[in-house]
C-alpha cells in the first residue's frame, strides 16, 4: 500500500515495517472499541486507565495472530488493582474485523486517587496466553511487574521470554469534541526488532532484576539501527497518537521517512464478546446437581454474569449439573 494512502484509522490497526532498518512495527488506534469496553463498567478513572493501556496493547500485539486463534494477556497484582484481564480474538475469516474484550477486578476499598494508577498493580505479573485452536497446546509466558507502566512490563515480557527487542510509545484518556459527549480515546505505535538467528542473550540481564533488555540482546549495526528508531519514535506527540485528523501514514512519513517505511493492510478490530448461554451451561455441567443446588438463589434460579460484556443468564437449575444433564 502507498504511503500517502488516506486511511481512516478508528479501531484499527496498522502493521508497517520499516525497510532500512530491519523493524516492524505497528499503529493502533482504539475509538468506539476501547469506550465500548469502559462503558460496560463503573469503574473509578485509575481503573479505567489500566484497561484502556491493557486494550490498546493488546490490539497492537494481538494482530499477528492467526485466523481464529486467541491471545489473551493478563495482570495479576497484590495492590488495589488485582486483575487486569483482556482478550483479543483473530477474525475468523479473511477481513473481517478482530474482537477485543477487557475487564478488571480491583478492591474498592483499598482504592486511592493518583496521577499513578500502575502504582496500584503493585508486585504481580504479567501473563501472555496464546490458544491457537482446538488440539493444540496454549502458550504461556510471564514476566514480573516491572517499570514504571505496562507497557514497559509488555517490552520486558518480549525481550524476556521471546529475545525480541520491543517498544511501545502509548497514549490514552477521555476527548471531548465540539457538539459530541466524552469518550475514550487511545493510540499507540509499536516498534519490533526481526527475530535474530543464531546468537543467544545471556541468561542475566542488565535490566531491572537482572531482566534482558535490548542492549543484551543486539549489538553491533543492529543496536544502531535499533536505536536510531527508538530515538524517532521518542518524538511522537500525543495529538498524532489519539488526535482525530492524523492518519497513521501521515504519522509514519512524519516520524519515519529517512527508515523507507512500507505499510500493509490494516486490520479493524472491535468490541466482542464469546460469552454465550450454551458456554455457561458447558461450564455448569462439571458439578453434581446437589453443587447446582448450593448454586441456586432463592427464586429457586442459578444466574451467571459475564465479567466482560455484563451479559445476564438465568437459568433452569434442574437443567444444569451431570444429573439433570438430560433434563429440560
Amino acid at each position: 500500500m502507498a504511503i500517502g494512502t488516506q486511511l481512516a484509522w478508528d479501531d484499527s490497526v496498522l502493521p508497517f515495517q520499516l525497510d532500512r532498518s530491519g523493524i516492524r512495527g505497528r499503529v493502533a488506534r482504539l475509538d468506539g472499541a476501547l469506550d465500548q469496553i469502559l462503558k460496560q463498567h463503573n469503574y473509578p478513572a485509575e481503573i479505567e486507565a489500566l484497561v484502556a493501556e491493557m486494550a490498546l496493547l493488546t490490539a497492537l500485539i494481538g494482530q499477528t495472530i492467526k485466523l481464529r486463534w486467541k491471545l489473551s494477556l493478563q495482570v495479576r497484582g497484590k495492590g488495589p488493582a488485582r486483575l487486569i484481564a483482556t482478550d483479543y480474538y483473530g477474525p475468523t475469516e479473511e477481513g473481517e474485523p478482530a474482537r477485543i474484550r477487557a475487564y478488571a477486578s480491583y478492591d474498592a476499598d483499598r482504592m486511592v486517587e493518583t496521577k499513578d494508577p500502575f502504582s496500584l498493580i503493585g508486585e504481580g505479573y504479567l501473563a501472555v496466553m496464546l490458544d491457537q485452536g482446538q488440539g493444540m497446546l496454549p502458550y504461556q509466558g510471564f514476566t514480573p511487574i516491572t517499570g514504571r507502566s505496562l507497557a514497559a512490563c509488555a517490552e520486558t515480557y518480549f525481550a524476556q521470554s521471546e529475545q525480541i527487542p520491543t517498544r511501545f510509545s502509548l497514549s490514552f484518556g477521555k476527548s471531548t469534541e465540539p457538539g459530541r459527549p466524552s469518550r475514550w480515546r487511545a493510540g499507540g505505535v509499536m516498534l519490533q526488532h526481526m527475530p535474530q538467528t543464531g546468537g543467544v542473550a545471556a541468561a542475566e540481564g542488565s535490566g531491572e532484576g537482572g531482566l534482558l533488555t535490548h542492549a543484551d540482546i543486539l549489538s553491533g549495526q543492529q543496536s544502531e539501527d535499533w536505536n536510531r528508531a527508538n530515538h524517532l519514535l521518542d518524538t511522537v506527540e500525543e495529538l498524532e497518537l489519539i488526535g482525530p485528523t492524523v492518519t497513521p501514514t501521515d504519522l509514519l512519513v512524519r516520524l519515519f521517512h529517512e527508515e523507507e517505511p512500507r505499510v500493509f493492510d490494516p486490520q479493524p478490530a472491535r468490541f466482542g464478546c464469546s460469552c454465550s448461554e450454551e458456554k455457561v451451561r458447558n461450564t455448569m455441567s462439571i458439578y453434581s446437581q446437589k453443587d447446582i443446588g448450593h448454586m441456586t438463589n432463592e427464586a429457586g434460579r442459578v444466574t451467571a454474569d459475564c465479567q466482560f460484556c455484563g451479559a445476564h443468564y438465568d437459568m433452569d437449575p434442574v437443567t444444569l449439573g451431570f444429573e439433570g444433564k438430560d433434563a429440560g
